[in-house]
């Protein structure tokens, strides 16, 4: 049994993400995944890859389900997407890095997006 009350966290302070959210950037509206953190910003880039950038925490929002799929949402894109994931969450290296190389070569082909994830 715990004496002391749990404190809750601080209402003013900024949202934590999680490496792998997908996140808007809302000075741009645009869709990213949160890569890290780098002291108090977060590192996101645009999904499937490309550079990075870093923003304040508190100009991001998590993204809609709807955000998510136009923001290279179709059907192969989210199978290659979930390859990638479960070789990740199984520490498979190699698969991870093919997963990650089919991933950035089918947005290129496909959506005919440039080296830094832009159309």
């Amino acid at each position: 049994m715990h004496d002391r009350p749990t404190p809750h966290p601080d209402p003013e302070a900024p949202m934590t993400y999680r490496e792998g959210t997908y996140v808007i950037d809302t000075r741009h509206e645009r869709l990213a995944q949160v890569m890290g953190m780098v002291g108090p910003r977060v590192q996101v880039r645009r999904p499937g890859g490309g550079r990075e950038w870093e923003v304040p925490p508190e100009v991001l929002r998590l993204a809609t389900r709807e955000e998510r799929a136009a923001g290279g949402g179709c059907a192969e894109c989210g199978r290659l997407r979930a390859a990638q994931r479960r070789a990740v969450d199984r520490g498979a290296k190699r698969e991870a890095v093919a997963a990650t190389v089919a991933v950035r070569h089918h947005l290129r082909d496909a959506h005919a997006e440039t080296e830094d994830g832009m159309p």
